[in-house]
């Protein structure tokens, strides 16, 4: 009843409706070509350092984010969000000209454009989204926006597996530009009054600086964001332990992808459920509740039993997304309009970030120890995390978890 009320509620804001509707057709795009060019590398070379370079290049730009971000400040974010969906839509028929390894340079190039652009457009996206959304909605906004993102991680990279393998790498590249017509459009139907950007006068640097500050400052936000970066690291520390598992598990790899589905219905569990739990609980509590249930999930990970791995991996992806609702929700809730753009990108660089490093040293780590060390260790860190966030803290420090009628959805 209550994710049925949830899902109800949002759909009868014309507003949110279609900023969800705009995100699906974006997010499946994406999915599908984020897979595809991967495979599309593959084949063409016989690599897989290169191939797993595609990822590297979507994400690479999100290390400029604060300064990405300021383009989200400096123009009214409708206009900014349909240019930026037109002008990717323009580009990727480039991708047409990728037959060779010699043209791959052309898809790197893409791909890196495409993530510096995704970073401008995540917001843009954000900032337009408290204007166009009333603010008792955001929180079952955001949530119902992690469901919807999870969602197309299921489907649609075997649609861009499939039109692949019928078609190519140019059929993929076609259908992400038709998303991208698609959300322009809808975005042009979003009824939102919009008051012309004010620029500080300080240049491109200071106005960067102002969105960090802002930030980093906010007694609110600060522990939010930081405990989300941290969560970040140390799921994507224990994530690198995932073959490991399953090697202790005595199956194939291939098992790998029941796993990973698992934590995928988790974390579409989660979005359906967070705006109600916001407002129950608070942003602080929610989160502290999501990254202690994630690091219970990875210590008892470490017991190799076929149950307890499924187990744990629904709730991984059950507990994960609550950090990550809270903390942009409260941006979103917190930032002053001009400022939204910048702050935005900035805690997205402070979330995201720490996933890439964490990545690379667990990597390294795992050959060292096995999961049975590992795991428990990270789950204990996790847990630690948690606990600043559970504590009562003074009103001043708690306004992220407020909203203006005192229910929360951040």
């Amino acid at each position: 009843m209550t994710t049925s009320w949830t899902v109800s509620r949002v759909l009868r804001d014309r507003n949110a409706g279609l900023c969800l509707t705009g995100l699906v057709v974006s997010a499946f795009g994406t999915s599908s070509l984020w897979l595809a060019s991967g495979v599309w590398v593959k084949e063409l070379t016989g690599s897989d350092g290169l191939a797993a370079l595609c990822l590297l290049a979507m994400w690479a730009p999100t290390l400029a984010g604060p300064a990405l971000g300021t383009l989200a400040d400096r123009f009214r974010r409708k206009p900014l969000l349909i240019t930026v969906n037109l002008g990717l839509a323009a580009l990727l028929p480039a991708l047409f000209a990728v037959d060779s390894p010699g043209r791959l340079w052309l898809l790197f190039a893409v791909l890196v454009v495409y993530g510096a652009a995704g970073a401008v457009h995540d917001a843009a996206e954000s900032a337009l989204m408290t204007a166009a959304v009333g603010p008792d909605l955001l929180g079952d906004v955001n949530g119902l926006r992690m469901t919807l993102t999870e969602g197309m991680k299921l489907v649609a990279p075997l649609t861009g597996a499939g039109l692949y393998t019928a078609w190519g790498g140019p059929a993929v590249a076609c259908l992400d530009a038709v998303t991208f017509l698609l959300a322009a459009g809808l975005c042009g139907l979003l009824r939102v009054r919009e008051e012309p950007p004010v620029r500080s006068g300080g240049g491109w640097r200071k106005e960067t600086a102002e969105g960090v500050r802002h930030l980093w400052g906010h007694p609110g936000l600060r522990p939010l964001v930081r405990a989300g970066g941290t969560t970040m690291l140390l799921t994507a520390l224990s994530g690198t332990t995932v073959y490991a598992v399953v090697d202790r598990l005595g199956h194939s790899p291939a098992y790998t992808g029941v796993l990973y589905a698992a934590q995928g219905a988790g974390s579409v569990a989660a979005g359906l459920l967070a705006g109600p739990a916001l407002r129950r609980l608070g942003g602080r509590r929610f989160a502290a509740a999501g990254i202690a249930l994630t690091g219970a999930a990875v210590v008892a990970r470490a017991v190799p039993w076929d149950p307890v791995a499924l187990a744990t991996s629904v709730a991984c992806g059950l507990g994960l997304p609550c950090v990550l609702v809270a903390a942009l929700t409260a941006v979103q809730r917190e930032t002053p309009g001009p400022l939204l753009g910048r702050a935005t990108a900035t805690a997205g660089t402070l979330l995201f970030t720490p996933n890439v490093l964490g990545l690379a040293l667990g990597a390294g780590l795992v050959e060292l120890a096995g999961p049975g060390l590992l795991l428990p260790l990270y789950g204990l860190a996790l847990l630690l995390t948690a606990l600043p966030l559970a504590q009562r803290t003074p009103s001043a420090s708690r306004t992220a978890a407020r909203s203006p009628s005192d229910a929360n959805p951040a």
